[in-house]
């Protein structure tokens, strides 16, 4: 009997000086990625984040390895993109597997601006926006959910998927017009839904323009609402010259964005022997 208690305690002691060894190498990998990021050899600096993360793995310290291959994405950002992504989405899915939905949804996020930015994929972009929205949703972090979704919006608008804008701007839109702080943002989003719809079909964006003043009396009075009035008016005259001072003279007051002039744009490409695509 004392032999095996004596052959469990030595395993104990393997195991234990095993567990320091994979610590001390933790701690090395660390240092060493330090050390690289201070040389500004993002590369290597993410390489040893990546070891340190999957040593922690080891140890079962589901947290520290999280940490570490957010620190690696975030040292890749700056040399390999594409290796940057599969680092955070590593990290993301210790944290989902945690509960951690709102530290998983800000790192999709910064994998979509790495789409955006970096590798132009923007359906990509789109993809880890609505995951981070959802994520947001759940937690009840509602603006959060919004701020991703408004950006899925603009995206969807500028690849044609109009139907896809016009539900997320009607929707973010209905959300806000009844929060005292947020009801001036409200005539925004009903603003770029119209000409969303303005782009797909004339009436459509009558009837929604109906529609957005009965739900949101005050956006009756807005720029926004006056300057679409003006524009369907034009449009179904097929005045280009109207049509162009309308959005000339908004654009004397409130600068018009790039998102906004692109929309406009396609809009005043539909009326008739319009093709020099200029707002001006």
């Amino acid at each position: 009997r004392s032999f095996r208690s004596g052959t469990a305690s030595g395993e104990l002691s393997l195991c234990f000086r095993g567990n320091t060894r994979v610590e001390e190498a933790c701690e090395m990998y660390t240092r060493a990625a330090n050390m690289f990021k201070i040389a500004k050899n993002w590369s290597a600096a993410g390489n040893a984040f990546c070891q340190a993360a999957k040593l922690h793995m080891q140890l079962q310290s589901k947290h520290d390895s999280a940490t570490s291959f957010v620190d690696a994405g975030n040292a890749y950002k700056k040399a390999d993109p594409q290796e940057a992504i599969n680092c955070l989405n590593a990290a993301i899915d210790i944290y989902t597997d945690m509960g951690r939905f709102t530290i998983a949804a800000k790192h999709h996020i910064t994998i979509a601006e790495i789409y955006e930015a970096e590798l132009v994929d923007i359906e990509k972009a789109i993809a880890h926006y609505e995951q981070a929205a959802d994520y947001y949703k759940g937690e009840e972090s509602n603006s959060s959910a919004n701020k991703c979704l408004l950006k899925v919006a603009a995206y969807a608008a500028q690849l044609e998927q109009y139907q896809k804008a016009i539900e997320i701007y009607e929707q973010v839109g209905t959300n806000t017009m009844d929060n005292p702080l947020l009801k001036y943002s409200a005539k925004e989003y009903f603003f770029k839904a119209a000409l969303c719809h303005f782009i797909v079909d004339e009436l459509n964006a009558k009837l929604a323009l109906e529609k957005y003043e009965e739900m949101f009396p005050a956006f009756t009075d807005s720029r926004e609402c006056k300057l679409l009035k003006k524009l369907l008016e034009a449009h179904e005259e097929q005045n280009c010259e109207a049509y162009t001072e309308a959005v000339k003279e908004f654009d004397s007051i409130s600068r018009l964005d790039q998102w906004l002039t692109t929309m406009l744009l396609r809009i005043k490409k539909s009326i008739q022997g319009e093709g020099d695509g200029d707002l001006k």
